[in-house]
């Protein structure tokens, strides 16, 4: 008898496909975004959408590989190096906001991750002035 994975936010949202269209929308507007685009070193974004997609999956209750490969997420570690300000939260939202409207999620899960993602923005700011999520 397997496992009962309806419960699951990862399985609500869509599963993999969810999250594998959520993060190429999200990119292809990082990729012409002129404050983002210079914060990713690597010449081709694949690397940096497998390791959101890989995270987001995690985070959501599907696969673990994300841990499995890199360890603990880290996240505000991970982003140190990179000045993340106001202006960068903003238009990381503004890309991401974009790539949730595409899915067409029912209104409660779209609010449910829209609320994480909101609030894991602002936690990623580390330069500049730190206003309160509104």
């Amino acid at each position: 008898m397997g496992v009962d994975t309806t419960d699951r936010p990862f399985d609500r949202f869509g599963g993999h496909e969810f999250f594998a269209q959520l993060v190429a929308d999200f990119y292809a507007g990082v990729a012409g975004d002129d404050v983002l685009r210079p914060m990713y070193p690597e010449a081709d974004l694949a690397p940096a959408a497998e390791r959101l997609r890989l995270f987001l999956e995690q985070y959501w209750g599907g696969p673990t590989t994300y841990s499995e490969q890199r360890g603990h997420p880290r996240l505000r570690m991970r982003h140190a190096p990179y000045e993340v300000d106001p202006q960068a939260r903003d238009r990381w939202l503004l890309h991401m906001r974009a790539a949730l409207d595409a899915r067409e999620l029912p209104p409660e899960l779209d609010a449910q991750m829209w609320n994480y993602l909101y609030n894991a923005a602002y936690a990623m700011v580390n330069t500049g002035f730190l206003e309160a999520p509104r």
